[in-house]
């Protein structure tokens, strides 16, 4: 196998759990949370800072003013008068080119998409659901959220930051079809039948290659 595959996901579509089960299957890596403590590795940044920036981005002066004492490793002079939120981005960027050229591995969010633009064994794909679905979804993961109005929430905060963070950081637009190679509907296909799909699209793409 040759693939990398890249995932975006709204919050509560069960994007992560796919692409872990994809990843699985390929008996591959999948990176979701794991990738801070590469980003940390390669770049001298503090696994906290990194979490803190997580697919966050910030325009907040003095919140990277403040955060920019504690970054280390990058010195080059492009680099000083850069705030942390895009030296961390920057960093985290590098890191999934450099995994990506140590074989294939599915990536979760993250711009990894956009990372690896350039190179031609990747699918990218966006994993969406009907929001009646992804509100039972947030409230059987988060026992703590006890109303569909709380989840519901939750829901649109969280999107909200993914969608500026790649909006951001990316020249396409988070969750429009045109942006991916394929989207999926868990709550059409359920997770179990969007993993057998994204598996499927990848041996077809392996077979032409």
């Amino acid at each position: 196998m040759k693939t990398i595959i890249t995932i975006g996901r709204q919050f509560g579509s069960g994007g992560r759990e796919i692409g872990e089960k994809v990843a699985q299957h390929y008996g591959i890596k999948c990176y979701d949370k794991e990738l801070i403590a590469k980003v940390a590795s390669n770049s001298g940044f503090c696994q906290e800072m990194i979490r803190q920036q997580d697919e966050r981005p910030t325009n907040s002066f003095l919140y990277n003013l403040v955060m920019d004492t504690y970054s280390f490793g990058y010195n080059a002079s492009s680099f000083v008068d850069m705030p942390i939120s895009q030296k961390v981005f920057l960093a985290q960027y590098d890191t999934i080119k450099k995994i990506a050229e140590e074989g294939p591995c599915v990536f979760i969010g993250r711009c990894a998409d956009s990372a690896l633009s350039d190179r031609t064994n990747v699918i990218n794909f966006f994993i969406h659901a009907s929001e009646e679905y992804r509100i039972k979804e947030i409230m059987r993961r988060y026992p703590d959220i006890t109303t569909a109005q709380k989840a519901r929430d939750f829901m649109i905060k969280k999107d909200r930051q993914r969608q500026s963070y790649y909006n951001y950081y990316s020249s396409k637009r988070w969750g429009r079809a045109d942006t991916y190679d394929a989207t999926i509907n868990t709550a059409l296909l359920g997770v179990d039948g969007s993993v057998k799909l994204i598996c499927q699209i990848v041996d077809d793409f392996e077979a032409l290659g």
